[in-house]
């Protein structure tokens, strides 16, 4: 029998509610829930293939695992023995060495009940800061502005704002990838209105920029002169709301006297843009009766990234463009539960409910909700500064939960270096093919997305259910049972140290995501949070509802500071001066391009789960380094050859993309791609670990780096059809071994091996072999040339291509791959197929790019049509593409825009 659950997505921000069909105990299908608020019924490609991601338990951890000596690998064991284990190891470190020896890493894809339990743990029962999170690396920038410029965390804004802002600002955000379902809503207001405003604050051409009234393709890491050049516009211009910099902020001399020195000539050379440009946005910015503002990464992710959000909400507060419909500064969460995380605490700079560690005073608070004493005054270690005093020694012991620092953390050299020198390391995962599942002592399994319950808190401060639709498989448990049973074997280990058997109140009395929630809810009253009117039972009554939401209301806040009140002592926004600082690693003679990364359209993170779904990989199939077809011209470079990408720290090898849509001097890779893909790590490998002063988040989206051909002549292609997860959790430890190797998802169900080096390797050939399941005897024939270095195997099911493996001559691997897609007999003797005589022509078969991902619609159908003069709602009507989820709609129109300039 079929059931329906409503529950809410695992990915961005968004937090769109969905409809999870199951049958059978397994997960069939999902809607987007019409009733939700947050995406009325739309789901992107992500959203949509969600029951792709669970429709197999392969590479999924099932059972808890554990080792004695780093010599040995984990084995099995039962749930009993790895917590008491867990629990015994942390104890031992905790009395020898004290409490700041234990560290814990968590994630924003963690429920808020998860994130609660991690940290009441870390704080109030071992009594360390040392508790930090993935958000560090994505929302910490724009919390601390929030904080320092109005007085508190949290967007002052809704989505509601989308719809009716007449200005439009995007920075450091490609919107249509990152957040494509409130994309939507923005394209629907302009369609409705035509005069609205976009403009667009991004180096690439991306495909916000490329729709834009305005794309300000700044120089890498200048917003702050570009925001304060805009400021300097609008104060020269008499284009400030006097009135209300007056009477409801404090400081604006201090700005006003810094920005003297940022004229729009000077910031905008400094940016690297038109000086006429600076001034349109800024005049755009203050005569619209509207502007709202909407940033992410590119703002985020910088070691000046804190300065770069207050120079943009010094823009909305000098022209009074926050605290009324369509208009603030609104910080796009990445993760979907990143400000729940925020709310309980879980980050080593805050308590529970956006209470300071130094405040004596909210200390003394959370003592007395929780019933407890003496907790630490000193702010934990943030995760870059967490991982590096692991590799120092300080740290000894590190819990891992849903989260994996050795793809996403920059250096990640470093990251690999710490947990190496880690006396214990627990790893919480559901996903058993992770770059940090190997690091693990301790491998406990836990439920993934439609097999728990909570809450998650998204964008715009909006509370929603989580529901469970189907049971964990194998031995999988709960994020906040497994924290909460650990704690409760700790809370016995340390009462019986302190010789205390009088005591029986626990501090972890949860017996349900329910019973965390309720307490949660108790220590935000008063709060700038405060969600005293909210219950499970008001959430299943109302649905989804914003906060705060204090005792006595009967709905959420849609807007903050409407009266110009903020959240500070004297209910006054702060303008803050913000320099402009070059970039932490300028480029030179030795590392000369500016090295960008960002987000693909149909992968999230570090693909545990996206990578589960094989249709998400026909937008964009492997990893590549883009590159503007000038600088690759220069440098004797050409589309498709392998080159090396070198920082100060690390290094890796990728294949050319040339585009125009990066600048010159400068190059993109996309984030997503790790070692479960490639011989290295991925793009992490070059990044950089300097931080923000006052966020503490990391410059993960800049680094120098010098591009060089890559000397591999060896060269190896294979392919095979089957299951897809299965072949690449065989094939990926071997890639680590060849200087460069990745797996590549060409169809459903077809996987293709790329790999170089500088010499041949026939027993890596042969281990390939195996790992891909390739057949012996009859149904393989082979080719050797030892001479030439040449080898050839090539696999058949009946007289069907089931598989290939070509080493030493691979041009031929693009016609066996298209003949194994295709499906269709080989026509002739199987030998002709190592026949070279056609071999010139064969070799330039690829498979079209998709760019409709839900129609699968190429992009050779979509410029024919364009070529036949048909419009995007002709190519709706026609090839279906854009009328599904609309992910693929921004593209399509830039390739529609691109002929019309043409």
């Amino acid at each position: 029998m079929k059931t329906v659950t409503r529950s809410t997505c695992c990915y961005c921000g968004v937090g769109c509610g969905v409809l999870v069909e199951t049958e059978h105990g397994r997960i069939t299908g999902i809607a987007g829930d019409p009733d939700h608020p947050a995406n009325f019924g739309r789901l992107c490609t992500k959203g949509r293939t969600l029951p792709l991601t669970a429709s197999s338990t392969t590479g999924r951890a099932l059972r808890p695992e554990m080792r004695v000596t780093r010599d040995e690998p984990r084995q099995a064991t039962d749930w009993a023995s790895a917590l008491d284990h867990v629990a015994d190891r942390l104890a031992a470190i905790i009395e020898r060495d004290g409490p700041d020896a234990v560290a814990l890493y968590i994630s924003g894809q963690l429920l808020t009940e998860d994130y609660y339990v991690f940290n009441k743990l870390a704080k109030g029962l071992i009594r360390t800061n040392n508790i930090d999170t993935n958000s560090r690396l994505c929302m910490s920038s724009a919390v601390t502005a929030y904080k320092k410029a109005l007085g508190a965390d949290g967007p002052p804004t809704c989505y509601e704002d989308l719809e009716l802002a007449q200005t439009v600002l995007f920075a450091g955000s490609n919107m249509p990838y990152a957040h494509p379902v409130l994309f939507r809503r923005l394209e629907d207001a302009k369609a409705k209105n035509p005069d609205i405003k976009w403009i667009v604050v991004d180096p690439r051409r991306t495909d916000a920029a490329a729709l834009a009234d305005l794309h300000l393709a700044i120089e890498p890491g200048t917003d702050v002169a570009l925001f304060n050049g805009m400021l300097h516009h609008l104060i020269w211009e008499g284009a400030l709301d006097r009135a209300f910099i007056a009477a409801h902020t404090a400081d604006f001399d201090a700005v006003k006297a810094l920005v003297r020195d940022y004229p729009p000539h000077v910031a905008a050379k400094i940016c690297g843009i038109d000086e006429r440009d600076l001034m349109q946005a800024a005049d755009w910015f203050a005569a619209s009766p509207a502007t709202l503002s909407l940033y992410c990464m590119g703002l985020n992710q910088s070691s000046h990234g804190t300065d770069k959000n207050l120079a943009l909400i010094n823009l909305h507060l000098a022209t009074a463009q926050i605290g009324k419909p369509g208009a603030g500064p609104f910080s796009l969460t990445g993760q979907p539960n990143a400000m729940g995380g925020r709310e309980v605490g879980g980050m080593a700079t805050m308590l529970a409910a956006h209470r300071e560690i130094g405040n004596a005073e909210h200390r003394a608070e959370i003592e007395a909700l929780w019933g407890v004493s003496a907790l630490s005054d000193r702010p934990g270690l943030p995760a870059v500064e967490m991982f590096d005093a692991m590799a120092s020694g300080k740290i000894k012991a590190i819990w891992i939960a849903c989260t994996n620092p050795v793809h996403s953390m920059p250096d990640i050299a470093r990251v690999r270096q710490a947990l190496a020198k880690a006396e214990f390391v627990v790893v919480q995962e559901a996903f058993a093919q992770t770059d940090t599942v190997p690091y693990a002592d301790v491998l406990l399994p836990a439920a993934s997305w439609g097999e728990k319950a909570g809450t998650v808190t998204n964008s715009e401060r909006r509370i929603s259910r989580v529901r469970a639709a189907v049971e964990p498989p194998g031995e999988a448990r709960p994020d906040w049972w497994i924290a909460n049973e650990v704690a409760l074997k700790l809370e016995q280990r340390f009462r019986r140290a302190a010789q205390d058997s009088a005591t029986t109140r626990t501090l972890f009395p949860f017996a349900s995501p329910q019973d965390v929630f309720d307490e949660h809810r108790l220590l935000t009253i008063g709060r700038d949070l405060d969600i005293g009117a909210l219950s499970y039972a008001t959430l299943e009554q109302q649905g989804p509802t914003q906060w705060p939401m204090p005792a006595g209301a009967h709905e959420g806040t849609a807007r903050r500071y409407t009266d110009g009140t903020f959240a500070t002592a004297d209910g006054r926004a702060r303008f803050l001066a913000t320099p402009y600082l070059p970039v932490a690693e300028p480029t030179d003679a030795r590392y000369p391009f500016h090295l960008l990364t960002g987000r693909l359209r149909d992968q999230w993170h570090g693909m545990s789960r996206t990578g589960r779904a094989d249709a998400l990989f026909a937008h964009t199939p492997e990893a590549t380094l883009v590159m503007r077809p000038g600088d690759a011209t220069r440098r004797g470079l050409e589309e498709g050859q392998l080159v090396t990408v070198t920082s100060r720290r690390g290094k890796l090898v990728l294949p050319l993309q040339t585009s125009d849509d990066v600048a010159p001097g400068t190059v993109f890779a996309a984030m997503h791609w790790s070692g479960q893909y490639l011989s290295s790590g991925g793009i992490n490998e070059a990044t950089i670990g300097a931080v923000d002063p006052y966020s503490a988040q990391p410059e993960l989206k800049h680094a120098a780096v010098r591009i060089e051909q890559a000397d591999l002549p060896w060269r190896l292609v294979a392919a095979r059809r089957g299951d897809t997860l299965a072949l690449r959790a065989a094939v990926q430890p071997l890639l680590a071994e060849r200087r460069y190797a990745s797996i590549r998802i060409e169809d459903e169900d077809l996987i293709v091996i790329s790999a170089a080096d500088t010499a041949s390797n026939a027993d890596w050939a042969d281990r390939l072999h195996d790992a891909l399941d390739l057949p012996r005897g009859d149904d393989l024939l082979e080719y050797r040339d030892a001479r030439r270095g040449r080898e050839q195997r090539v696999a058949w099911l009946g007289n069907t291509i089931d598989g290939f493996l070509l080493s030493g001559d691979t041009q031929g691997a693009p016609a066996l791959i298209e003949q194994i897609r295709s499906a269709q007999p080989w026509q002739g003797p199987r030998h002709a197929i190592f026949l070279r005589g056609d071999d010139a022509s064969r070799a330039q078969v690829r498979k079209a790019r998709i760019v409709c991902n839900c129609k699968q619609v190429t992009q050779t159908q979509i410029e024919s049509a364009i070529a036949a003069r048909a419009s995007l709602e002709d190519m709706k009507a026609t090839l279906g593409c854009g009328t599904v989820c609309g992910s693929c709609v921004p593209e399509i129109k830039r390739l529609l825009n691109a002929t019309a300039v043409a």
